[in-house]
């Protein structure tokens, strides 16, 4: 079959991909329901169901309303109410992530920080990827404060880790899957790719395994997928609104939502959905949350789009035309910081997505043709947390602990955890509780500094390595422009942990 085809070629060109496939279908479809003002009407509900169907949520904060309905003439019925702006579905289409491979200055804030050490964690010398942008160094000023709490919006966390476990925050934890937050219990990640990129974010500094880039923070886990790893609509306007609404102070969001990989502005059967995720981004920005986003794993240029292969509305394996009033979400929404990978070598890894206003920094994201034993990258993939109920092509197990199971993989997923664990240590270093309605720090002020303290990085001189690997989308080569302050490729740099955290 060809979306056969094409989830080989995606395999082929990264380890971590988001590859395509569709969801079973259901006998009731979800649809986002967006009303043109930013609020929704006290009869809502009830348009709802007179059309036919039934309200799972309803978030009046930003105008959205999740629904569910198995008449096929739901949209049509809804579309009457004239306050409706659009209505779309969500069900049956999908792009999922694919996670079988393949010098002290004084604190300017005033939260509780301590120290971290990284010696004695058993897996460290693996650990290339903290190495790279000088985790250790920044840990022996702070290992980040237990008042804040990175929420990572994946496919769930194995919260039951021991490496995991003394940094969980259940307060700030949900499952979105329905549209609606409900309890996370335990076993909730059945893909592997949450648990693996909370680990990076904050695998705690306890003797066992890894360490994470802010070891002492808590760490949240928000299901936004369902089990098979599909990111709909519904499910990221549900996190992001939680996030908001709990005051979590970072999300990290390795993924890129359903179902459209490209989401054109001007496509009214995507308004709705786009349109609603950028609302609850922007609301939980408002409320004080820093959003960190992957780039993805096609080699593109998302700031010179021209055509998308991937998603649903042309059916798998045919070319729609877009222009640059067609975004990937979150990544693209304005105030969410973008990131590229890195291999161990520092040059940028050869399936990450790049763009100028896109990528604000890189980060350590693993490639499989950078390879340095020396330095623990004996495979080029970043190690961290696997659930132990989970197989993993490429495990690594903590000897005294047979419970504490971890796994390489790589991608741009791997890259962003780096960048939200870096915001939560800017954010314990710095930040406050003086104003707690809004964070312990503007996002806009933890984006500027981590930029500010990034290791600037020029385009490469030669282009030969990345020749094989042309963009998944239009086939075009990859490019990498401007200077060594700033390009497409690493935006401001490659993160450093240390130079933030001494600003």
């Amino acid at each position: 079959m060809q979306k056969h085809r094409v989830r080989r070629a995606l395999l082929l060109l990264t380890g971590v991909v988001l590859t395509l496939a569709f969801a079973g279908a259901a006998s009731a479809g979800r649809y986002i329901v967006l009303y043109k003002g930013s609020s929704v009407p006290a009869d809502g509900g009830a348009k709802v169901r007179a059309a036919g169907g039934t309200v799972i949520a309803s978030y009046s904060q930003i105008g959205v309303i999740v629904a569910e309905s198995s008449r096929s003439t739901f949209r049509d019925a809804i579309l009457k109410d004239t306050r409706v702006e659009n209505a779309s579905a969500t069900t049956n289409f999908g792009i999922h992530v694919d996670t079988v491979e393949a010098a002290t200055g004084e604190s300017s804030g005033d939260l509780p920080n301590v120290p971290a050490t990284d010696a004695a964690e058993p897996l460290f010398g693996l650990q290339w990827d903290m190495r790279q942008i000088h985790t250790p160094e920044a840990h022996a000023i702070t290992g980040g404060s237990p008042a804040v709490v990175v929420a990572d919006l994946d496919t769930g966390l194995d919260f039951t880790h021991p490496d995991i476990a003394p940094n969980y925050d259940p307060t700030h934890s949900t499952n979105c899957e329905t549209g609606a937050p409900t309890p996370l219990v335990a076993g909730n990640d059945q893909n592997g790719h949450g648990t693996h990129t909370a680990g990076t974010i904050a695998a705690a500094a306890n003797g066992i395994g890894i360490v994470g880039v802010a070891p002492n923070v808590k760490i949240a886990g928000i299901k936004t997928a369902n089990d098979d790893g599909f990111f709909f609509p519904e499910m990221v306007v549900c996190a992001f609104m939680f996030a908001g609404n709990t005051q979590v102070d970072v999300t990290n969001n390795s993924y890129f939502a359903d179902p459209y990989l490209f989401n054109c502005h001007n496509d009214k059967t995507q308004q709705a959905i786009w349109k609603a995720e950028s609302r609850a981004i922007k609301y939980a920005q408002s409320r004080g949350v820093t959003v960190v986003a992957a780039a993805g794993n096609f080699s593109d240029d998302l700031a010179h789009p021209t055509q998308d292969i991937l998603s649903p509305d042309t059916g798998p394996g045919e070319t729609r035309a877009i222009r640059n009033n067609c975004v990937v979400i979150p990544v693209e929404v304005s105030g969410v910081i973008g990131v590229s990978a890195t291999g161990v070598e520092r040059r940028k890894a050869y399936y990450s997505n790049y763009g100028t206003g896109v990528i604000d920094v890189a980060a350590p994201g693993g490639d499989r043709f950078q390879i340095d034993a020396a330095q623990g990258a004996v495979n080029g993939r970043v190690l961290s947390t696997w659930p132990a109920y989970l197989p993993c092509a490429r495990q690594e197990n903590d000897p005294a602990e047979p419970t504490a199971v971890y796994c390489y993989l790589q991608g741009t997923s791997m890259a962003s955890p780096h960048v939200a664990g870096l915001a939560a240590l800017v954010i314990s270093r710095y930040g406050d509780s003086s104003n707690p309605q809004n964070g312990h720090m503007r996002p806009g002020a933890v984006e500027a500094l981590i930029q500010q303290t990034a290791d600037p990085t020029a385009c490469p001189d030669d282009m030969t390595p990345y020749e094989p690997f042309p963009s998944f989308s239009n086939n075009a080569p990859q490019e990498c422009t401007g200077g060594t302050g700033h390009n497409s490729w690493y935006g401001n740099g490659i993160v450093n942990a240390y130079r933030a955290v001494t600003h």
